[in-house]
Protein backbone atom coordinates (compact mmCIF):
# COMPACT_ATOMS: atom_id res chain seq x y z
CA UNK A 1 0.00 0.00 0.00
CA UNK A 2 2.93 2.23 0.44
CA UNK A 3 4.17 1.67 -3.19
CA UNK A 4 1.89 4.04 -4.73
CA UNK A 5 1.90 6.94 -2.42
CA UNK A 6 5.45 6.90 -2.31
CA UNK A 7 5.44 7.08 -6.36
CA UNK A 8 3.16 10.10 -6.35
CA UNK A 9 4.73 11.75 -3.51
CA UNK A 10 8.37 11.67 -5.87
CA UNK A 11 6.58 12.47 -8.80
CA UNK A 12 4.56 15.67 -6.80
CA UNK A 13 8.27 16.11 -5.65
CA UNK A 14 9.65 16.21 -8.89
CA UNK A 15 6.62 18.32 -10.62
CA UNK A 16 6.85 20.77 -8.05
CA UNK A 17 10.26 21.17 -9.00
CA UNK A 18 9.71 21.78 -12.66
CA UNK A 19 6.77 24.25 -11.70
CA UNK A 20 8.83 26.60 -10.12
CA UNK A 21 11.66 26.50 -12.69
CA UNK A 22 9.05 27.74 -15.16
CA UNK A 23 7.43 30.48 -12.95
CA UNK A 24 11.15 31.64 -12.46
CA UNK A 25 12.36 32.03 -15.79
CA UNK A 26 13.57 28.39 -16.84
CA UNK A 27 11.75 26.49 -19.46
CA UNK A 28 14.29 23.62 -20.00
CA UNK A 29 11.89 21.21 -17.76
CA UNK A 30 9.01 22.64 -19.74
CA UNK A 31 10.36 21.81 -23.18
CA UNK A 32 11.10 18.72 -21.87
CA UNK A 33 7.75 17.75 -20.49
CA UNK A 34 8.35 17.87 -17.20
CA UNK A 35 5.62 19.90 -16.00
CA UNK A 36 3.39 16.61 -15.40
CA UNK A 37 2.22 14.06 -13.37
CA UNK A 38 3.05 11.68 -15.36
CA UNK A 39 5.09 9.35 -13.52
CA UNK A 40 6.56 7.93 -16.55
CA UNK A 41 8.04 11.21 -16.92
CA UNK A 42 10.07 11.24 -13.91
CA UNK A 43 10.90 7.80 -13.42
CA UNK A 44 14.44 6.71 -13.82
CA UNK A 45 14.93 3.37 -14.58
CA UNK A 46 17.84 2.82 -12.49
CA UNK A 47 18.14 4.81 -9.37
CA UNK A 48 13.74 4.41 -9.49
CA UNK A 49 13.75 0.77 -10.02
CA UNK A 50 16.76 -1.56 -10.78
CA UNK A 51 18.81 0.10 -7.75
CA UNK A 52 16.47 0.28 -5.18
CA UNK A 53 15.63 -3.74 -5.88
CA UNK A 54 19.10 -4.83 -6.00
CA UNK A 55 19.23 -3.21 -2.50
CA UNK A 56 15.80 -4.69 -1.49
CA UNK A 57 17.28 -8.54 -2.72
CA UNK A 58 20.89 -7.56 -0.82
CA UNK A 59 18.70 -6.76 2.46
CA UNK A 60 20.94 -3.00 2.25
CA UNK A 61 19.01 -0.53 3.47
CA UNK A 62 16.26 1.49 0.99
CA UNK A 63 17.61 4.63 -1.24
CA UNK A 64 16.30 5.28 -4.37
CA UNK A 65 15.45 8.20 -6.40
CA UNK A 66 13.33 9.89 -9.15
CA UNK A 67 15.19 11.05 -12.65
CA UNK A 68 16.57 15.25 -11.63
CA UNK A 69 14.58 17.94 -13.08
CA UNK A 70 16.77 19.70 -15.56
CA UNK A 71 17.22 23.77 -14.84
CA UNK A 72 19.23 26.35 -16.03
CA UNK A 73 19.51 28.42 -12.72
CA UNK A 74 21.21 31.38 -15.78
CA UNK A 75 17.45 31.62 -17.23
CA UNK A 76 16.13 32.40 -13.54
CA UNK A 77 15.02 36.42 -13.57
CA UNK A 78 17.08 36.60 -10.13
CA UNK A 79 19.48 33.64 -9.81
CA UNK A 80 19.58 33.35 -5.95
CA UNK A 81 16.22 33.64 -5.13
CA UNK A 82 15.02 31.40 -8.12
CA UNK A 83 17.84 28.95 -7.09
CA UNK A 84 16.54 28.96 -3.41
CA UNK A 85 12.85 28.49 -4.61
CA UNK A 86 13.08 25.92 -7.14
CA UNK A 87 15.39 24.33 -4.39
CA UNK A 88 12.51 24.32 -2.36
CA UNK A 89 9.99 23.88 -4.02
CA UNK A 90 9.95 20.03 -3.77
CA UNK A 91 10.35 20.23 -0.15
CA UNK A 92 7.37 22.37 -0.10
CA UNK A 93 5.13 20.03 -2.09
CA UNK A 94 5.88 17.55 -0.16
CA UNK A 95 4.77 19.44 3.24
CA UNK A 96 1.57 19.71 1.78
CA UNK A 97 1.10 16.53 1.31
CA UNK A 98 1.69 15.58 4.57
CA UNK A 99 -0.57 18.43 5.18
CA UNK A 100 -3.27 16.88 2.78
CA UNK A 101 -3.03 13.02 4.26
CA UNK A 102 -3.60 14.38 7.90
CA UNK A 103 -6.67 16.16 6.81
CA UNK A 104 -7.70 13.27 4.71
CA UNK A 105 -7.24 10.70 7.17
CA UNK A 106 -9.60 12.52 9.73
CA UNK A 107 -11.79 13.22 7.04
CA UNK A 108 -11.88 8.91 6.55
CA UNK A 109 -12.58 8.54 10.00
CA UNK A 110 -15.20 10.76 10.53
CA UNK A 111 -16.98 8.84 7.25
CA UNK A 112 -15.94 5.34 8.86
CA UNK A 113 -18.05 6.48 11.54
CA UNK A 114 -21.14 8.24 9.64
CA UNK A 115 -21.14 4.59 7.37
CA UNK A 116 -20.32 1.89 9.00
CA UNK A 117 -20.78 -0.52 6.28
CA UNK A 118 -17.38 0.90 4.20
CA UNK A 119 -15.75 0.59 7.22
CA UNK A 120 -13.16 -2.13 5.63
CA UNK A 121 -12.47 -0.14 2.07
CA UNK A 122 -12.09 3.54 4.40
CA UNK A 123 -9.42 1.44 6.81
CA UNK A 124 -7.17 0.15 3.57
CA UNK A 125 -7.57 4.49 2.38
CA UNK A 126 -6.62 5.44 5.85
CA UNK A 127 -3.65 3.28 6.15
CA UNK A 128 -2.35 4.76 3.18
CA UNK A 129 -3.04 8.11 3.67
CA UNK A 130 -0.73 7.58 6.98
CA UNK A 131 1.90 6.15 4.45
CA UNK A 132 0.92 9.87 2.72
CA UNK A 133 2.28 11.41 6.08
CA UNK A 134 5.06 9.69 6.93
CA UNK A 135 6.43 9.24 3.41
CA UNK A 136 5.95 12.95 2.43
CA UNK A 137 7.02 14.09 5.93
CA UNK A 138 10.83 12.21 5.50
CA UNK A 139 11.10 13.31 2.33
CA UNK A 140 10.95 16.78 2.91
CA UNK A 141 13.25 16.66 5.88
CA UNK A 142 15.87 14.18 4.04
CA UNK A 143 15.93 16.27 0.82
CA UNK A 144 16.21 19.54 3.48
CA UNK A 145 19.47 18.09 4.45
CA UNK A 146 22.62 20.26 3.17
CA UNK A 147 24.44 17.54 1.82
CA UNK A 148 24.83 17.32 -2.03
CA UNK A 149 23.21 16.97 -4.37
CA UNK A 150 19.96 17.05 -2.20
CA UNK A 151 17.91 20.19 -2.30
CA UNK A 152 18.87 21.20 1.05
CA UNK A 153 22.43 21.88 -0.36
CA UNK A 154 21.62 24.30 -2.97
CA UNK A 155 20.06 26.79 -0.20
CA UNK A 156 22.92 26.13 1.85
CA UNK A 157 25.54 27.00 -0.57
CA UNK A 158 24.03 30.52 -1.25
CA UNK A 159 24.62 30.74 3.15
CA UNK A 160 28.47 30.04 2.31
CA UNK A 161 31.15 32.92 1.81
CA UNK A 162 31.93 32.84 -2.25
CA UNK A 163 35.03 30.45 -1.84
CA UNK A 164 34.09 28.14 0.72
CA UNK A 165 30.50 28.10 -1.40
CA UNK A 166 32.16 27.34 -4.60
CA UNK A 167 34.08 24.34 -2.54
CA UNK A 168 31.41 23.03 -1.53
CA UNK A 169 29.75 23.22 -4.89
CA UNK A 170 32.65 20.91 -6.42
CA UNK A 171 31.16 18.60 -4.16
CA UNK A 172 28.37 17.92 -6.43
CA UNK A 173 30.58 15.86 -8.42
CA UNK A 174 30.50 12.99 -5.78
CA UNK A 175 26.76 12.49 -6.69
CA UNK A 176 25.10 10.34 -4.73
CA UNK A 177 28.00 9.24 -3.15
CA UNK A 178 27.87 11.02 0.21
CA UNK A 179 24.28 10.17 0.50
CA UNK A 180 24.92 6.81 1.02
CA UNK A 181 27.85 6.80 3.11
CA UNK A 182 24.96 8.51 5.33
CA UNK A 183 22.65 5.74 4.40
CA UNK A 184 24.74 2.65 4.53
CA UNK A 185 27.95 3.47 7.04
CA UNK A 186 26.35 6.25 9.47
CA UNK A 187 22.49 5.29 10.19
CA UNK A 188 22.74 6.43 13.28
CA UNK A 189 23.69 9.80 11.99
CA UNK A 190 20.89 10.04 9.79
CA UNK A 191 18.23 8.93 12.26
CA UNK A 192 19.83 12.11 14.49
CA UNK A 193 19.89 14.34 10.93
CA UNK A 194 15.57 12.98 10.73
CA UNK A 195 14.85 13.98 14.09
CA UNK A 196 12.76 17.38 12.99
CA UNK A 197 10.56 14.67 10.46
CA UNK A 198 9.98 12.10 13.30
CA UNK A 199 8.97 15.05 15.58
CA UNK A 200 6.77 16.86 13.18
CA UNK A 201 5.12 13.08 12.28
CA UNK A 202 4.11 12.80 16.01
CA UNK A 203 2.72 16.38 16.39
CA UNK A 204 0.43 15.05 13.02
CA UNK A 205 -0.33 12.15 14.85
CA UNK A 206 -1.54 13.73 17.95
CA UNK A 207 -3.84 15.80 15.93
CA UNK A 208 -5.63 13.26 13.90
CA UNK A 209 -4.79 9.71 15.83
CA UNK A 210 -8.01 9.90 17.23
CA UNK A 211 -10.08 9.61 14.17
CA UNK A 212 -8.30 6.15 13.41
CA UNK A 213 -10.59 3.73 12.38
CA UNK A 214 -8.87 1.07 14.00
CA UNK A 215 -5.37 -1.16 14.92
CA UNK A 216 -5.47 -2.31 11.30
CA UNK A 217 -4.28 1.22 10.42
CA UNK A 218 -1.29 1.69 11.51
CA UNK A 219 1.21 -0.52 9.90
CA UNK A 220 2.92 -3.67 12.19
Amino acid sequence: MWAPVLLFSIVAHEYAHAEAAYRQGDDTAYMLGRITLNPLKHIDPFMTVIFPALLALAGAPPFGAAKPVPVNPRNYRHYVRGDIIVSLAGIGANLVLFVVSAMLFAGVGLAAGAVPALEPSLTIAQRMLFYGMWLNVILAFFNLLPIPPLDGSHVFYHMLPPQAGLQFRRLQALGFLPILLIVWVFPGALRALLWPARQLMSAGLALVGDFAIGPGVWPS
